[in-house]
């Protein structure tokens, strides 16, 4: 018996639409990511981007736990010296939602090239309008 080895051209790659409303930002977040990597595949591989696309619809409708919105904070940086910016999470949900969530599932993604790679696939929107209705047909998730 052989060691199966999944090679790129084995890979077909799906539309999952993804509804944000009432759902916990931790947990969309995993869902997502595993999406992204494609670790509900059996021909998943670590060393290979086997993940799907994601449309996250709903971002502003997002919830967190406890006194994150008030107490958490994102910080960004300009590039020069004391440059270093920071706002909450739910002053930074008013204005930006869909930055909130993508930093999320950034941080479960691997931290590498391939990592950029899979973030690539992924389209988060604030409201329920997307673009993409049509590569998104029988495979939609959540919504």
């Amino acid at each position: 018996m052989k060691t199966y080895s999944t090679k790129a051209s084995d890979i077909e790659r799906q539309w999952h639409v993804i509804d944000a409303s009432e759902k916990i930002l931790g947990k969309l977040a995993t869902e997502a990511a595993q999406l992204l990597m494609g670790k509900h595949k059996p021909i998943f591989s670590r060393h290979l981007d086997t993940g799907d696309f994601v449309v996250i619809i709903n971002a502003k409708k997002v919830r967190f736990t406890g006194k994150k919105a008030e107490q958490k904070l994102d910080y960004r940086h300009s590039g020069y010296p004391g440059g270093l910016k920071s706002i909450n999470l739910g002053r930074l949900m008013e204005t930006n939602p869909t930055r909130v969530i993508e930093h999320a599932v950034k941080g479960m993604l691997p931290h590498n090239r391939l990592g950029a790679q899979m973030l690539k696939k992924l389209r988060v929107y604030a409201g329920e309008a997307h673009p993409h209705l049509a590569q998104t047909g029988a495979s939609s998730k959540g919504v």
